[in-house]
């Protein structure tokens, strides 16, 4: 398991928050081996980042803001560059293990991605890396002037799409992703109570 990953991706040494282990792993990916192997690493100039295992409960508080009805369901454990958050669904299951679901807080929507820890990064990240991590934006951002965001950093709407913001570059800025999930989850359920039914 994930070395498709290990060799499609590379670390950035810099952008990280610790150092990178060489892991390999046999059979099917737990959730735990994940981040104990590579939580904290920064990949391919920021656009995938492993979180660290101790802010994994700090994600899954940010997370329940925006997205209350996924409660206790998800642990968190990647982000991209945009700061949309990958978590493993315990209600959800894919070949046997639960799946995976991406937290997009520009769009203010929550995804299931038909995938688990193992095919998401071996499989997904490698054959649907634009559709997954938006690489080809990231390009142009990074072309354009842009900086390669730290481990604590997103390049976030500076209006977000569900508030008819454009996604374009001129709609992007640097933010602390902290910062960044705390407002866009107030203005997710904010949005979410205009519309009825939600």
């Amino acid at each position: 398991m994930l070395e498709a990953f290990q060799k499609s991706f590379s670390v950035d040494v810099a952008l990280s928050v610790r150092s990178t282990r060489n892991t390999s792993y046999s059979g099917a990916l737990s959730l735990r081996e994940l981040i104990e192997g590579l939580g904290g690493i920064s990949f391919d100039r920021g656009l995938y980042r492993l979180i660290q295992a101790s802010d994994v409960e700090d994600w899954n508080a940010r997370v329940a803001v925006a997205f209350p009805e996924f409660g206790e369901r998800v642990v968190c454990f990647g982000f991209d560059w945009l700061g949309r958050v990958f978590a493993v669904d315990r209600e959800r299951s894919e070949h046997g293990q639960p799946g995976v679901v991406m937290f997009e807080p520009g769009t203010g929507e929550a995804l299931q991605i038909p995938c688990n820890i193992g095919t998401f990064h071996d499989e997904e990240l490698i054959e649907y890396g634009d559709a997954a991590l938006a690489s080809e934006f990231h390009q142009r951002w990074l072309k354009n002037g842009g900086s390669a965001p730290r481990y604590e950093q997103c390049v976030g709407y500076r209006k977000p799409l569900f508030l008819g913001g454009a996604d374009e570059l001129s709609n992007l800025v640097m933010s602390d992703i902290d910062v960044y999930w705390h407002l866009m989850g107030q203005l997710i359920q904010k949005a979410k109570g205009l519309i009825p039914g939600h």
